[in-house]
């Protein structure tokens, strides 16, 4: 799996929180891949209402690629959901 965790440092620096923060998942195509990464997100933002987001398979139907983006309070939750995100089965790259 691809993506790298940006560090505290970086975020609080480039971002002025609360904020939309934009992730993107993409990972092997299966009857719930997007669910469960919207399940991984809403852990940590501790709601069960979905976050704003938006999915689409590709053309070869190998993989699905979902883009969320909840308003977040810190860097440090924003970390929490890039790690969230990276331990859901099937995932293959993050941004």
């Amino acid at each position: 799996m691809t993506g790298q965790v940006p560090s505290i440092e970086l975020l609080e620096s480039t971002h002025k929180f609360p904020c939309v923060f934009t992730f993107k998942a993409i990972g092997l195509t299966s009857n719930d891949f997007v669910d469960r990464v919207l399940a991984a997100v809403k852990h940590e933002l501790k709601t069960d209402v979905d976050p704003p987001y938006s999915s689409r398979v590709t053309a070869g139907v190998k993989h699905t690629s979902v883009t969320i983006e909840p308003t977040v309070t810190s860097a440090e939750q924003v970390i929490a959901i890039y790690h969230s995100i990276h331990a859901v089965e099937g995932i293959v790259m993050m941004m």
